[in-house]
């Protein structure tokens, strides 16, 4: 059922929220991205550190000559360099300063010749995901000068360590901008967007319930964006339907009214070529001469009346489908419009389909609305009617000819248009209408076309062409 009042999202199934999320995921991604390379920058200026205060280790040993290295002054580098043992690779001589004890064995070796992005970024991820220490042998140049190698032996842990630190700093800091970016875009998205939604949505609400209700149109406002134009177009939208509901209110009630009238009508129509028929039994000239046009008067009439009712009481045609020979429904046809021409006068109908042209349809139906096609021509004063059929693909198609009269131009401008589509003074323009809702319901379409018949001389006529598919798989 629709909701008689709006529903409100709560916060968390709310636009804003789902755009504050999504923001918040956006920057952390965009932070990870950064991230990536920035670890495994870290990692290797932390490893390029290591190396210079090895460095500026050994030269601390290099300027006392001749003189023996003492064990406090050698376990206090060490200590400081946070390694095993350090080896120095110099143009000229090769130094080495080991701890007392047994250095242990080494589980890695890093080799700071070789530059690679990914395999830095690798090697981050290696670290960062390692659960035990390991024993590392770090060589490459030293930062200070390249001509000098340096080879370090040092634990992995406290670069882990480091490491994590610094990626904790980063996510805290990630997640400040995230939320203080979220934040600003959720108020910059309540402000432009959510709260002229809501107020789109209630004067939605609001005209729905009370279309007629003149002060429930939305005022639009002077925004140039996509939300000021759908507030200007519903505004129009709210005002068309409103006198489009306005008129479809007061032809309802007058086709009421007219359905009453119409009914009360035929009854005395009724009467009345009761008495026509006794009339017509006087033999007296001036009567028996009157009396076609009175007849003829009051079958318009009954004839106006029977469209009208039709019309008012068909509000959606249903179809018994079934599947026969459409040459014997024209056949039908045919012999209806036969007989329902002005006696005397010349007229003749000429069928052109082959005899085993199948189609699927509801038989009554059709015959309805062609039977309505050939009633329009007898009224318009045609004498002649051609009705050819062929296949076109799934299709159908059926061309009903004549060469009567043609169309004005006011019936074209209101061609199926109910009371106002008419070629002829006093119709009703329903049997067109009436044409194009059976054709329709059947999934086709009727239209108005222009051809030339070869087999007889070019008039100025009508000629409608209905389109329906041979075969209806699902029909509602």
């Amino acid at each position: 059922m629709p909701e008689t009042k709006p529903h409100r999202p709560g916060f968390l199934h709310g636009l804003s929220f789902r755009l504050l999320l999504l923001t918040m995921f956006f920057i952390m991604l965009a932070e990870f991205l950064i991230w990536t390379p920035s670890i495994a920058r870290y990692r290797k200026v932390y490893l390029e550190e290591n190396l210079a205060r090895a460095h500026l280790s050994m030269l601390a040993v290099d300027v006392m000559p001749g003189e023996k290295v003492s064990a406090d002054l050698e376990k206090a580098l060490l200590f400081h360099t946070e390694a095993y043992g350090i080896v120095l690779n110099l143009p000229d001589r090769r130094m080495l300063m080991l701890s007392k004890t047994m250095p242990p064995k080494v589980d890695l070796q890093v080799d700071m010749h070789i530059d690679s992005f990914f395999g830095f970024i690798g090697a981050a991820f290696s670290t960062l995901t390692q659960r035990t220490n390991r024993v590392m042998r770090v060589f490459g140049p030293s930062p200070k000068d390249p001509k000098v190698t340096v080879e370090v032996l040092i634990d992995e842990a406290p670069m882990r360590t480091a490491m994590l630190e610094y990626s904790g700093r980063i996510l805290n800091l990630s997640i400040v901008i995230s939320l203080f970016t979220a934040g600003l875009v959720f108020l910059s998205l309540q402000w432009l967007m959510v709260r002229p939604m809501r107020r789109i949505t209630n004067s939605m609400t609001r005209f729905r319930a009370r279309p007629e209700d003149l002060t429930h149109v939305i005022a639009p406002s002077n925004r140039s964006d996509e939300v000021g134009i759908a507030e200007r177009e519903l505004a129009v939208m709210q005002e068309e339907l409103r006198a489009a509901l306005q008129q479809k209110t007061r032809l309802a009630a007058l086709g009421v009214a007219v359905a009453k009238v119409n009914h009360d009508l035929r009854n005395s129509l009724a009467t009345a070529v009761l008495a026509s028929d006794r009339l017509a039994s006087i033999d007296d000239p001036e009567v028996k001469r009157t009396m076609p046009r009175l007849l003829n008067a009051i079958d318009r009439a009954v004839n106006l009346c029977s469209q009208t009712l039709n019309y008012v009481s068909d509000t959606k045609v249903r179809l018994n489908l079934t599947r026969f020979y459409l040459n014997d429904l024209l056949q039908e046809v045919e012999t209806a419009a036969q007989s329902n021409a002005v006696p005397g006068a010349a007229f003749s109908w000429q069928n052109k389909i082959d005899d085993m042209l199948e189609i699927e349809a509801d038989r009554e139906q059709l015959f309805r609305a062609i039977s309505n096609l050939g009633q329009n021509a007898i009224e318009a004063g045609a004498e002649n009617v051609l009705v050819r059929a062929q296949m076109d693909g799934q299709w159908v198609v059926v061309d009903f000819a004549d060469d009567g009269p043609g169309l004005a131009a006011s019936a074209l401008e209101n061609l199926f248009q109910p009371f106002a589509g008419s070629a002829r003074d006093g119709g009703t323009g329903l049997g067109l209408v009436i044409v194009r809702d059976v054709v329709r319901a059947h999934g086709g379409e009727v239209f108005l076309v222009d051809l030339e018949r070869h087999d007889e001389e070019k008039s100025k006529g009508a000629t409608f062409r209905l389109k329906l598919p041979q075969e209806r798989e699902n029909v509602q």
